[in-house]
This record gives structure tokens, C-alpha cells and sequence, in this order.
């Protein structure tokens, strides 16, 4: 079992992480985390991260030692199967400006690469960058393409896009480095919504080319 640091982050924040690599299991592990932390007297918020969990706490309620005790003692426990959420469905035209640089980049034509980025199997690991931001793991490893040397100062809301190991969509328009390879009209965050993210960790995506 991969061993569990805790530090704190300032005077009201523990951060509880893993170390690399970064895995479906490892994920499911911090979620299994979060959600025993939960109700931990003092307990604020938790927000899973890449292979971390930040735990914010009331410093009135409880003390720093007893919930990183807390937090290691839920780590020692066996883990669960872990149930994975709903399966969404993402519309996608994929006409993309950076569309034939990844195909360059990764040695196929633009058609394989959407063929490709369709047929895959994506996991939500976390939310985070911007409000409704999802990092999917999942993609294929010969769709892996580093981000851009110079990222743009505005990508349009919707755009999906390759950074690294991993693809995700832009909730909102915002600077940006991922190459984008499409866009979708669907909307991935609704302030006005319950809940305003359309995606929660541990959901299922698949992209459909329209």
C-alpha cells in the first residue's frame, strides 16, 4: 500500500498526498478518503487533488494532530470497490486549430488521432484549474502531446484539448496551454445549477464526434 504523507498548509489546511505515479487506483483512494473525513468533528471542506486531498479545518474545533491522526488511521483500513459515477456523454466537433500539430506530434493523421481520443475510456480524477474544470485520465498513450510552448491568452469555453497524459474540456473561456483539438456546446458549469459542475469526480466520460 503506497504510504500517505500529511503536512499542513498554513494554520487551517492539512494536505494528505501520495506519491507518483498517478493512477485510477490512487484516485479512488483519496475519494474513499474524502469521504470518511467527512464528517470528522472540525471539518470544513475537502478537495481532491492530483493524488492529494487538502482537508480545511476549523483550528477552534480540532487540532491539527488528531485529524492528520484521523487521516492515517482511514489510510491503514483495506479499500474499498470502488463504484464509478454517472457515464456522460460529451458531443465533440473536432476541428480543432491544434488538431494536426498532435497529429505530428504523435506519428498519425488527424483522422486517427480523433478515432483515438473517441474510443477512450475516461475517468474524472479531480476537478480544479477553473470552476467545472475535469482532468480525465484514461487517454491513449499514443495521443500523449505536451502542452504548448506558448500558451494562448483566451480559449474559448468548450474547447477540448490534449495537455500531457491527460485531455479535459474548458468550462470557461480562459488562457490556456493544452493543444485543443475540438469544442463542445455543451455546458460544463452552471453557477446557477445544483450542482453547478455538470462532471464530479469519479464520473465516466466518453466523447461522441458530431
Amino acid at each position: 500500500m503506497d504510504e500517505l504523507s500529511v503536512h499542513p498548509l498554513g494554520e487551517t489546511a492539512l494536505c494528505c498526498a501520495l506519491p507518483a505515479p498517478v493512477s485510477l487506483a490512487q484516485q479512488e483512494r483519496i475519494w474513499q478518503l474524502a469521504a470518511g473525513l467527512a464528517d470528522v468533528n472540525g471539518v470544513q471542506e475537502l478537495i481532491p487533488g492530483m493524488n492529494n486531498l487538502t482537508l480545511v479545518f476549523d483550528p477552534l474545533r480540532t487540532d491539527p494532530a488528531e485529524l492528520e491522526a484521523a487521516a492515517l488511521a482511514l489510510w491503514a483500513k483495506p479499500p474499498r470497490r470502488q463504484q464509478l459515477g454517472r457515464l456522460v456523454e460529451i458531443p465533440v466537433t473536432y476541428d480543432g486549430p491544434d488538431l494536426g500539430d498532435v497529429a505530428t506530434h504523435c506519428g498519425l493523421s488527424a483522422d486517427e488521432v480523433v478515432r483515438r481520443h473517441t474510443q477512450g475510456q475516461y475517468v474524472v480524477y479531480f476537478i480544479g484549474f477553473q470552476p467545472g474544470f475535469a482532468y480525465l485520465g484514461g487517454l491513449d498513450e499514443a495521443l500523449h502531446t505536451p502542452r504548448r510552448s506558448e500558451p494562448r491568452v483566451a480559449v474559448p469555453a468548450g474547447s477540448v484539448g490534449i495537455g500531457g497524459a491527460q485531455t479535459g474540456i474548458y468550462p470557461l473561456a480562459t488562457p490556456g496551454g493544452w493543444q485543443l483539438i475540438g469544442r463542445t456546446s455543451l455546458a460544463l458549469f452552471d453557477p446557477t445549477a445544483e450542482p453547478p459542475s455538470l462532471l464530479a469526480p469519479g464520473d465516466r466520460v466518453r466523447f461522441v464526434p458530431t
